[in-house]
């Protein structure tokens, strides 16, 4: 079981410590979150953004500010769930999530955009219709309730949880970007090796979602994947650890 991962994350977190797992991890799953969101920055961008706080513009290359605020966001919301990771996953919890991803964008000077607190117009996914605004509260309090009742979570649940989360859709936008974050807290909280989804098997990752078969498919697959490719990253820092749960 991973269980020193979260304190190594945390001390790092606490140290600064330039070029460790905390670093590269914040680095990787800010740029892969949002780029899978459609944010335009390469990760290299994302780097300089983290250990700079600059931003590197190539001549002629025009940056969206929401795509820069959002990271900068996210190095924070990280920072936050590391912080709360041992605590029961929450209604709270999460709306502070969305409300440090989302603060200072554009979409929060909209005023029917409810940063930090669930979506006031419908929404879909895709084609894909999701929960109704009036029924949020109500569905994602049974989704929390039945996952917090398990005495023992397994990587399963987590994944499961993740397609409740994203087939609710709560929030006007920024539903994968906490959804992933939750994904990893939960991982650090029950003793399973994390992982980043990486944004070239986006795809994949949709497909899943959408075509979600309990323990089967895409969504698992390429959850198990991202896994394997964040244990590397861990044996790298860490090379005496043994395998992941």
């Amino acid at each position: 079981m991973d269980v020193a991962l979260l304190e190594k994350l945390k001390e790092e977190m606490r140290m600064k410590l330039k070029g460790g797992l905390y670093h590269q991890t914040q680095i990787k799953l800010a740029f892969n979150s949002n780029r899978i969101e459609g944010s335009r920055l390469s990760e290299e961008q994302t780097r300089y953004i983290f250990e700079t706080n600059t931003v590197g513009i190539e001549k002629n290359e025009a940056l969206n500010v929401d795509d820069i605020i959002e990271t900068v966001n996210h190095f924070a919301c990280f920072d936050y769930m590391l912080s709360h990771a041992l605590e029961n996953l929450s209604e709270g919890m999460i709306k502070e999530f969305h409300r440090l991803l989302k603060s200072g964008t554009s979409d929060s000077k909209k005023d029917w955009f409810n940063v930090g607190d669930y979506k006031a117009r419908p929404n879909v996914v895709g084609e894909t219709k999701t929960t109704p605004p009036a029924k949020v509260s109500n569905e994602i309090g049974k989704l929390i309730f039945a996952y917090n009742q398990k005495n023992l979570v397994v990587f399963e649940d987590i994944v499961k949880f993740h397609h409740g989360f994203e087939t609710i859709h709560p929030f006007q936008d920024g539903n994968g970007r906490v959804g992933r974050i939750i994904m990893f807290k939960e991982c650090l909280a029950n003793g399973i090796t994390p992982f980043i989804i990486d944004h070239n098997h986006k795809m994949f990752y949709y497909r899943g979602l959408k075509e979600w078969n309990n323990e089967t498919g895409y969504l698992m697959d390429t959850c198990l994947s991202a896994q394997d490719e964040y244990n590397n990253l861990i044996n790298y820092f860490v090379p005496e650890r043994g395998q992941p749960m």
